[in-house]
Parts: C-alpha cells; structure tokens; sequence
C-alpha cells in the first residue's frame, strides 16, 4: 500500500460568525499522488488546505505522515507541507529573491552551507537561479509564482499545496508554470478552478461543493463528466 502523507477523518469546521465551512470530510492523500481540489466559490477548498499546515485546527481529525497536527509538531509540519498562496505578494516580503527563499530554512536552524545549497536547489527547481540578487517586487506575476514556490521547495516538504497557480497567468505564463509543477518530485495538491491545468497537472480531482467531498476520482473520469461538473458550477474549456 503507497504511504499515506495525508490523513483526513470526519472533519469539520465552522467559522465564528457562524459559516460551517467543512462538513465530515473524509480523505487520504497518498505519498506521489498528484490531486487536484476543485469546487465552486465558497466550496470550503481554502478553509480545508489551512487545516493541512495547522493554520486552521482540526482536533486530531487531520493527522500528516501519521502524526496529529497540534502545537507539539507544528514547526515539523510547517517543514513538511508547502503552502504556496493564490497571490506570491503575501508570501515575498524580502529585498532579494534570495533571501526569501532562504527565510524558511535560516527558521528551521540550518547552516549557512545548508541554506545556500537549499536555496540554489530550490531556485534550479523552477527554473530561477540566477536570480538571487533580484528584487522579487520587481519580477513579473509569473517569476513571482515561481519565487514563492521555491521558498517552500528550500526547506524540502513532503508535500506542496498549491492555491490557484495560474491566476493571473497568461496562457504561455501558465504553460511555463505548469511545466515547472509537472517536474517537482514531490507530492501535490492543486487548488484551481483552471481544469486545463487540472488535466495536464493531475491524475485524480477532488470536488469539494457546500463543504462536503462531492466526487472523488481517476482526473480522466472526473473531467470527462460534464454533467457532473456543470452540477458543481465546473466546465473544461472548449477546443478550438
């Protein structure tokens, strides 16, 4: 049986204004697995990706690599799951790209040695190095995904957890980030509404609808379904 790195068990979670965002979710995320989240808007996918890191809590609902996520592990859990942001502003804060990809990694008590290998690893990973003494504020929306994705990449997680990649990306842009993702030997798990790179990224899709796992499947069979992406407010883009 492939490991699991992601344990799911009857979880659930409402807001204190009183939204219930997630309602007994149940799943498994396999070490390798490449596993698109996709839903309507509202459909609970960032609540439930929070919970993966222990932004958000589940109280032993959620455990990563068999262990719960609580105070105890939470700086190991944050070094095994990558979370990269819809938008690479809230995650580049730095006056050099290298010294947010070094950020991570001088946190978890590296050497020096160790976070310059780590951050000249993670730069060559999505196709960056050279660029270490750049201003990330001044690279483009698509440089900056790749950025933000190596300052996760530096501290070697077991899994990366994607919202949104190729928001904002035009279709070369996106086509260059998707190329990168596919070339990661890590563990994904990709939030988007973008079915194309859903099909080209992901070999199973979870649908996510009122907080609740709505289908969960081969990618082929999922984006084959029309009516059932319709039901769930999806639609892969018509070939021209």
């Amino acid at each position: 049986m492939t490991e699991e790195i992601v344990t799911i068990k009857n979880l659930s979670f409402g807001y204190p204004d009183g939204q219930q965002a997630l309602n007994d979710i149940n799943l498994t995320i396999y070490r390798g697995e490449s596993v698109a989240l996709v839903g309507p808007n509202g459909a609970g996918k960032s609540t439930l990706i929070l919970h993966f890191n222990g932004v958000l809590r589940s109280n032993g609902h959620i455990r990563l690599l068999g262990k719960p996520i609580d105070d105890k592990n939470l700086k190991w859990v944050r070094s095994k799951v990558g979370l990269v942001f819809q938008n690479p502003d809230d995650q580049l804060f730095s006056p050099t790209v290298f010294d947010d990809v070094a950020f991570g990694p001088i946190n978890m008590g590296y050497s020096d040695d160790e976070v310059h290998q780590a951050v000249t690893k993670a730069l060559e990973m999505v196709g960056m190095a050279g660029f270490e003494k750049r201003s990330p504020h001044h690279l483009s929306i698509g440089e900056k995904k790749r950025i933000a994705i190596a300052t996760v990449l530096s501290m070697s997680p077991e899994i990366l957890v994607i919202d949104e990649p190729s928001s904002n990306l035009d279709p070369r842009g996106k086509w260059e980030l998707i190329w990168v993702l596919e070339s990661l030997p890590v563990t994904r798990v990709i939030v988007s509404h973008d079915l194309e790179l859903v099909e080209a990224l992901c070999q199973r899709v979870i649908i996510l609808d009122r907080g609740q796992v709505a289908a969960d499947g081969a990618a082929k069979d999922i984006l084959a379904d029309k009516e059932l992406l319709a039901k769930h407010g999806l639609a892969m883009a018509e070939q021209g």
